[in-house]
């Protein structure tokens, strides 16, 4: 009989950590769950020699903002997904059909095991061994080179989406805005999420995404 070698097979598609890009942008410039565009900061018009007395805080102008809103109707985040994903199915497929194909190897060796050497045996597990060894590097350097690649495009929106938060928001002399999912109650009156998605369209309808077989590294 065939002993156990320990061979262990891969049980479903490399799980990918990227995830979906719609939605996984969900805070543009911080995890605080507000954003406060730059402004340039009042200063006090008498200052003591030695002890500058603060200015007193501008008082709010509150905007809102739905952040994974923007990047469902970005274009660049779209393009994005859509090469992306295309790439994680295509991960996925070659798993799944490297795994099929283990465990074919596997049950081959089952059924000839009887007419095997102790060594022949030995030395096929081992060659199973080593071919699920390096497929799964490979499977889980492919899934790294996705994963850098979602970065590289991601972190072309984010830069933009900041710079244009602060536009729009400076434009409606707002100096505070929240992330829409975190308020209880606003206007649409304060919303700018249409306004920053149409402006980032605009300015960035597209991004660079790295070439399947390019290491961003």
């Amino acid at each position: 009989m065939l002993r156990n070698s320990g061979v262990r097979l891969l049980a479903a598609a490399v799980a990918l950590g990227c995830g979906s890009l719609v939605g996984s942008a969900a805070h543009a410039q911080n995890n605080s769950g507000w954003f406060v565009p730059k402004a340039s900061q009042q200063q006090p018009e008498h200052a003591a020699s030695h002890a500058a007395q603060p200015a007193p805080p501008p008082a709010p102008i509150i905007g809102v903002i739905s952040v994974p809103d923007v990047m469902r109707l970005s274009t660049a985040a779209q393009q994005a997904e859509r090469v992306l994903g295309a790439r994680r199915d295509e991960l996925a497929r070659d798993a799944q059909k490297e795994q099929a194909s283990w465990r074919d190897e596997q049950q081959k060796l089952q059924g000839q095991a009887r007419t095997m050497t102790s060594d022949q045996i030995q030395a096929s597990e081992r060659k199973l061994q080593e071919r699920v060894i390096a497929a799964q590097k490979n499977f889980r350097n492919r899934n790294r080179i996705i994963q850098e690649a979602a970065q590289v495009s991601l972190g072309q929106i984010e830069r933009e989406l900041v710079q244009i938060i602060r536009q729009v928001a400076a434009s409606r002399s707002m100096n505070l805005v929240l992330h829409r999912e975190q308020v209880a109650l606003s206007q649409d009156s304060l919303d700018i999420t249409q306004q920053v998605a149409t402006q980032l369209n605009s300015v960035l309808p597209s991004v660079f995404i790295p070439a399947a077989n390019v290491d961003p590294e």
